[in-house]
């Protein structure tokens, strides 16, 4: 940058000195004045610009889907120029696909040129990629950030050999959504479904079902519902860097209660997604229990609205530390170890993402992005009551739920794990298999995957 403001200034000094010898001997013409004070004036634009340019601070993004994590960003960009004017992002919008791709291809060259300075990364990657490819990684542990104040469960998905690598962004804890309307029909009310154990919530629901002959809840993804219900339980797949899936009383009595939930047409599970959407905004079900995120598609049904509210999830029934609490998908941002300027990506990060009350109290009206940054929930824009959902203050609820999600690691295996036990689940209830006998193959499938 130096260079080129040297050669900006040496262009302007022999423009100069070419004028000042062509006036030397007679007063230039009409034509030939302008004509040098346009080059003296584009000399001088250059040169401010060279100047300005020498004192920008760029960091490199890579993300996804503009409306909500290039919005956020852009936001983020704009809080922080109130201090440091010279800052810019420039942000390049990749599907996540294609970061991936590009960070596993930079990792495997070896040359990692190529990367940005921050890029965002799905939550359930982490593990996997810090476990095979940790140079792509700038850990963060030390970067002045305090993960203290971020949701425990989610935190843990970017968090390997307690070194932290990201730093969480959307909320992703687990909502069960229902219809106060049709709940109301079948003579309970809402805060009868709040804190409650799988078998209570299975008694209350049984009423439900048969007050308006929907089933009480939808679903999506098979063993999704399921790892929800091991996370609450404080329960992890993964013990030690092996595999816990047989002996593990947490899964065994998951499985059993979606069996149950099945059985006795409590609740339906669609494999296509659209469907599944569409039982919500239907009235095809009464609720649903997912991360939160899924309340952009149940708010679709505008004809709705004032017909929903939200409750934390069942607990495990007879397991210690079970809770009525989980997390759902979500992802967080990280810096790659391409990162020229590691010091003013942290400070970018921790002033915005990291520690900005302001930042997420924007981001929720406008990009409908729920923080994970716990301190948002106490502030006047996430305790605004929802008309949609009967005038809960639904998003300081979901901040203070995800404050309550225990941690659990899924190791570098979350992809193998879920579709192992997707398919125990299948054989479970449509073949009538055994639940242990299940669960032994699915150990089985997954040791096996792992060990190639």
């Amino acid at each position: 940058m130096k260079k080129k403001l040297v050669g900006v200034l040496l262009t302007a000094a022999m423009a100069v000195s070419a004028l000042a010898g062509c006036g030397s001997k007679q007063a230039a013409a009409p034509a030939e004045s302008k004509a040098a004070e346009e080059k003296t004036e584009t000399v001088q634009e250059a040169t401010e610009e060279a100047e300005a340019a020498e004192g920008e601070e760029v960091l490199t993004v890579w993300c996804w889907d503009p409306n909500f994590n290039v919005y956020a960003m852009k936001q983020a960009e704009a809080l922080y120029q109130k201090e440091h004017p010279n800052f810019k992002l420039d942000i390049q919008e990749k599907v996540y696909t294609d970061i991936e791709q590009s960070l596993i291809t930079a990792a495997e060259a070896g040359n990692f040129d190529t990367l940005p300075d921050i890029f965002l990364m799905q939550d359930y990657s982490f593990h996997k990629d810090v476990a095979n490819y940790p140079e792509i990684f700038t850990e963060l542990t030390d970067s002045g950030i305090d993960f203290s104040q971020f949701s425990g469960g989610k935190l843990a998905d970017s968090t390997v050999d307690g070194k932290h690598y990201g730093i969480p962004f959307d909320n992703g804890a687990t909502i069960m959504a229902i219809r106060s309307d049709m709940v109301e029909k079948a003579g309970l009310t809402v805060e009868d479904f709040k804190d409650t154990t799988w078998s209570e919530f299975m008694e209350l629901a049984k009423k439900v079902v048969d007050a308006n002959g929907v089933p009480m809840l939808t679903s999506s993804g098979g063993s999704e519902i399921v790892i929800e219900m091991l996370q609450s339980a404080g329960t992890s797949p993964m013990q030690d860097g092996e595999v816990k899936l047989v002996d593990n009383a947490a899964l065994k009595k998951a499985i059993e209660v979606y069996k149950q939930l099945i059985e006795e047409g409590i609740m339906v599970d669609y494999t296509d997604w659209d469907q599944y959407i569409a039982s919500m905004n239907k009235g095809e079900a009464a609720g649903v229990i997912q991360g939160c995120w899924i309340m952009s598609s149940i708010q679709a049904a505008e004809d709705q609205s004032g017909e929903w509210a939200i409750v934390n999830m069942p607990a495990l029934d007879e397991i210690d530390g079970a809770t009525n609490y989980a997390n759902c998908g979500g992802a967080s941002w990280a810096v790659s170890s391409n990162c020229k300027n590691t010091e003013l990506a942290f400070d970018f990060l921790n002033a915005t993402f990291g520690s900005s009350v302001e930042l997420y109290d924007e981001l929720l009206p406008n990009a409908g992005v729920i923080a994970s940054y716990l301190p948002a929930a106490a502030s006047d824009a996430y305790g605004e009551a929802s008309e949609f959902y009967g005038g809960q203050a639904v998003y300081k609820d979901i901040v203070e739920f995800a404050g309550k999600v225990p941690g659990i690691d899924y190791g570098a295996y979350y992809s193998d794990i879920r579709s192992a036990l997707t398919d125990a689940i299948t054989n479970v209830v449509q073949n009538g298999a055994d639940v242990e006998a299940e669960i032994q193959n699915a150990q089985d499938t997954v040791e096996f995957n792992i060990s190639e």
